[in-house]
């Protein structure tokens, strides 16, 4: 039976709440577009975090993959275009969970420089839009476990010719991590919101096998 799964990642660095995990909980158990949405909380320690999720495939058999994150400083959902075979935490001054730091180093040495999504970006912002949800496509998914992450399922699915398409949707800050002293000013999203506008998108991606050619208007690249 085809379904979706998605994952997200607990706390981590300086995130005690993650917008990620609290979001795929929220979508856990729903049928969108007919589909069943099935979620999975993997790890968020380099390599393990892909072993993780790659388990999770081999469980769940999805059409569809969509793994989600926390981006910070964000003021809107946005959808990866690109993942790159690049890991630098050590630019960002923090760790990963299991207290690893990399510096230049790939995810795969011998894969590409980068992989493209393999979701209908244009179509899951649109829709996002279209449901009252801010959001936009960014070409930028950082160099911390979200593009390694992304970059490492790409690579696991191009390399083993599943018939999986994925995705990366990056959060805003929840309301009680910006409303922290360390983050003041910074714009953030409830669940509830991030969790309509993901699954518009989930539903966007189901019904669109090949990306819609409507320009997406933004005002910033992010």
């Amino acid at each position: 039976m085809p379904a979706v799964l998605v994952t997200g990642f607990g706390p981590y660095a300086n995130t005690p709440v993650n917008p990620a995990q609290l979001t795929a909980e929220a979508l856990d158990g729903r049928t969108i577009a007919g589909v069943p949405v099935v979620s999975r909380i993997v790890s968020n320690a380099y390599f393990d975090a892909i072993a993780d999720t790659v388990a999770a495939v081999e469980e769940v058999g999805p059409e569809l993959l969509v793994m989600l994150g926390e981006y910070g400083g964000r003021s809107m959902i946005t959808v990866e275009r690109l993942a790159q075979n690049l890991n630098d935490c050590a630019r960002y001054g923090v760790a990963d969970t299991a207290g690893k730091v990399l510096n230049g180093e790939p995810t795969a040495p011998d894969g590409p420089v980068a992989y493209y999504s393999t979701a209908p970006v244009r179509a899951m912002v649109l829709a996002m839009r279209e449901a009252g949800i801010p959001a936009d496509i960014s070409d930028a998914a950082g160099t911390f476990v979200c593009n390694h992450l992304m970059y490492g399922m790409l690579h696991h699915i191009a390399t083993n010719g599943l018939p999986i398409r994925a995705s990366w949707i990056h959060l805003p800050y929840l309301p009680e991590i910006a409303a922290l002293d360390r983050n003041l000013g910074a714009p953030s999203m409830s669940v509830q919101t991030a969790a309509a506008g993901v699954a518009a998108g989930i539903e966007a991606a189901l019904c669109h096998r090949v990306d819609v050619s409507d320009p997406v208007h933004s005002l910033l690249q992010i």
